[in-house]
């Protein structure tokens, strides 16, 4: 395959998907990574409990269809170098980044020799997934923590380097679970960077080279300061309320599609009628 055929993909999950009945995203990134010949490494750097949490995403995986589902557990940034791990990563067809702490990633594996062999794998057209800190980590820069259920202020929100998957945009979960819009404006008044996505829990972006489209039950909320008139940001002292005047917002449910290049909605696809009701 020619270099201009191969197509970048992420499965990008706002955190607790299903995964007990259909897995309608789990199923979506089984698919992309080949289906019944699927070989999917499950990256558990983020959380504490890495056998307990990898051994679930197994299960999943196998009983989904996957040809085969394994563990890669980095503790210490020594274990990027491991040589069993390298190997795995070379062969697999998708790599999955479970949740927990996305600074426990980008410690222990950014810049790496692991590191690089995934941004290897991935330039060549396996599909990278990952869920709640596992889609934090997607940017360049990403959210490393910050408060809920409040209004935008520069010190509700810590920011700091991402695995640079998808550039240039900064990535929130559990987002409307957790009341997070005001720490996404304000992660997007640190950064020099203009989309802000904000992905609810069991909902997914599945991108594509320069387009995404989102499914699951929730939404995608997208806030584009492209065009911002007016903004405090360089007036205020970090505890001061922000004001941002002229950002554009979208909430996108599951079937729609957004173009990263234009940073446009796209609103005629006919997908958008088959969207999922959710269980009473």
């Amino acid at each position: 395959m020619v270099a201009s055929e191969i197509k970048r993909q992420l499965v990008i999950i706002g955190g607790a998907e299903d995964k007990e009945g259909d897995c309608q995203i789990l199923r979506e990134f089984v698919r992309r990574a080949g289906g019944t010949k699927a070989r999917i490494v499950i990256m558990t750097a983020a959380t504490e409990l890495p056998r307990e949490v990898g051994e679930n995403y197994i299960r999943v995986f196998e009983r989904l269809g996957a040809e085969d589902a394994r563990i890669v557990d980095t503790e210490t940034r020594e274990d990027g170098s491991s040589s069993t791990a390298l190997e795995a990563v070379h062969k697999a067809t998708g790599i999955f980044f479970t949740g927990g702490d996305q600074a426990r990633i980008t410690s222990v594996l950014k810049d790496t020799e692991l590191d690089a062999a995934i941004h290897k794998r991935f330039s060549e057209g396996i599909v990278v997934g990952g869920t709640s800190a596992g889609a934090a980590v997607m940017p360049d820069v990403m959210i490393v923590e910050g408060e809920s259920e409040t209004n935008p202020r520069m010190e509700i929100v810590e920011m700091g380097p991402g695995l640079a998957f998808l550039p240039g945009v900064v990535i929130d979960q559990h987002f409307s679970q957790r009341g997070r819009l005001g720490r996404l404006i304000a992660a997007l008044a640190q950064r020099p960077v203009v989309l802000g996505f904000g992905i609810d829990e069991n909902t997914a972006i599945i991108v594509t080279d320069n387009q995404f489209e989102v499914i699951g039950e929730g939404c995608v909320t997208i806030v584009d300061d492209s065009e911002v008139m007016h903004s405090n940001v360089e007036d205020i002292l970090k505890d001061e309320p922000l004001a941002v005047c002229g950002a554009k917002l979208h909430i996108l449910p599951h079937g729609y599609k957004f173009d990263l290049k234009t940073r446009k909605p796209i609103v005629n696809n006919p997908t958008v009628t088959s969207a999922p009701v959710p269980a009473a």
